[in-house]
């Protein structure tokens, strides 16, 4: 359970961070299919998963309220060297991926889960191309048309996330809602926080019974489309250099060890 409850606090604080995404890391830790399962409103199936999933609500919950505290000062004093760090982890996670694209003995995948790779991969690139400046609006009084956004904001963030290589808070930030959603998070302003959060349940059912189709009808090709929106999504997250001076020694450091923390746990699951 502790090691469900880490994984679920590294969730967490992916969730909060546009341009990376929370399926990812799931993919990366090993429950992202368990997880995908679990989605289904089975309240019966649900209830009997308590010892999987319980421990990865209650980190994620400390990891989202965490990262809505820590984030703003750890990317405005170390930017370059925290992207490079999940930039290490989104790298070393490829293997893994790659091998389930595969899913068979040959050292390649088929042509269509290729084809699938280099679609989802050309959209990473087109949304790195237009990835907007961060709104300046940001909400703190609830009112019917706030609701209506906030509510909106939390099913495509949550739809989002179910996808690996989507990161639902780079969507709120293109739709202009990502400061008023991380605020009231930090705040725990819980009017502002309901009605996201019922609007994120219900884009979680809906993406994940389509995902759950996907893996049961063509899961080589939908692990390719995967693999192109894990690879494309290091573009996006990519900090326009290393550093300065000793920074570039860190920018390394801290890649090395991201990449050296998936790779490892990819390789064991593989």
């Amino acid at each position: 359970m502790v090691k469900l409850a880490f994984v679920g606090f590294v969730l967490g604080i992916t969730t909060t961070i546009p341009g990376i995404s929370a399926a990812t890391m799931a993919v990366v830790f090993n429950v992202y299919e368990r997880l995908i399962n679990l989605i289904v409103p089975n309240v019966k199936k649900v209830l009997g998963a308590w010892a999987f999933w319980l421990p990865l609500v209650v980190g994620g919950g400390i990891g989202i309220v965490f990262a809505s505290k820590a984030l703003t000062v750890l990317f405005e004093n170390y930017e370059v060297w925290t992207y490079w760090f999940f930039i290490g982890v989104i790298v070393g996670s490829i293997p893994l991926i790659y091998s389930r694209a595969r899913k068979t003995s040959s050292a390649l995948p088929s042509f269509s889960s290729a084809i699938c790779a280099v679609i989802a991969f050309a959209l990473m690139i087109i949304m790195a191309v237009l990835k907007p400046e961060e709104g300046v609006a940001v909400y703190t009084q609830l009112s019917p048309s706030v609701f209506g956004l906030l509510a909106f904001s939390g099913a495509l963030g949550a739809l989002a996330m179910i996808i690996p290589g989507i990161s639902g808070a780079f969507l709120l930030l293109v739709i202009g809602m990502y400061r008023t959603v991380l605020q009231a998070v930090s705040e725990l302003n819980i009017p502002l926080i309901l009605p996201v959060i019922l609007g994120a349940g219900l884009g979680l059912l809906i993406g994940a019974a389509f995902v759950r189709f996907l893996l049961n009808k063509a899961p080589k090709q939908t692990y390719g489309a995967v693999l192109g929106f894990v690879a494309g999504s290091v573009i996006i997250l990519y900090p326009s250099g290393f550093g300065e001076g000793i920074g570039i020694i860190v920018s390394a450091a801290t890649f090395s060890s991201g990449f050296a923390f998936s790779f490892i746990m990819g390789k064991k699951e593989r």
